[in-house]
């Protein structure tokens, strides 16, 4: 399985002296194959094929900006899923693209700071993408969250939107769901 991911994320990757490479391969009985040339990550199965589709999740996460700690809970729980938006594909200019991300991320970091507190999803705004880790419902939410603020919703609204989901899901956390 491959993944080309940005060559400033394979640091990362890889971690300081190996160690995130070697716990990725040794956890989960994997062979990671790092080309940093192209930033290319082939993830070889030795036995298990879902471990290395697993380990394929966490790098393209740790790729599209998540810290590897931030990343490494994909490997733990098969309901948790990343879902990244590519903008480019939504986005018209260079100039809509920054506008766009800036609301996504607020002043100093603001709003997507309060879409992961009131969803307990994580939400990382990296290049020309945004990447979700979460459950399938807090996904949806800010993903919804995002799209208001695409529209031009003013911020006010997004807060009030995710103020309401957040106390919907924490009636489904009440019921047993483990929090991020």
């Amino acid at each position: 399985m491959h993944i080309k991911i940005p060559s400033d994320r394979l640091g990362a990757v890889i971690g300081p002296s190996g160690e995130m490479k070697k716990l990725l391969e040794e956890r989960c009985g994997v062979t990671l194959e790092i080309d940093s040339e192209s930033g290319s990550v082939n993830v070889v199965a030795k036995d298990d094929a879902l471990e290395a589709m697993r380990v394929m999740d966490v790098v393209r996460a740790i790729g599209r900006g998540f810290s590897p700690e931030r990343a490494l809970p994909l490997l733990d729980d098969e309901m948790l899923m990343l879902d990244v938006l590519d903008l480019s594909k939504l986005v018209g200019t260079k100039n809509d693209m920054t506008r766009i991300k800036g609301r996504i991320i607020g002043k100093e970091g603001k709003t997507r700071e309060i879409m992961e507190s009131l969803t307990s999803a994580k939400v990382s705004v990296y290049g020309k993408t945004v990447a979700i880790l979460g459950y399938p419902e807090q996904i949806r939410i800010v993903r919804a969250a995002i799209e208001m603020l695409m529209d031009g919703a003013p911020h006010g609204s997004v807060y009030s939107f995710l103020e309401k989901k957040h106390r919907e899901l924490a009636k489904v956390e009440m019921e047993g769901r483990p929090e991020l």
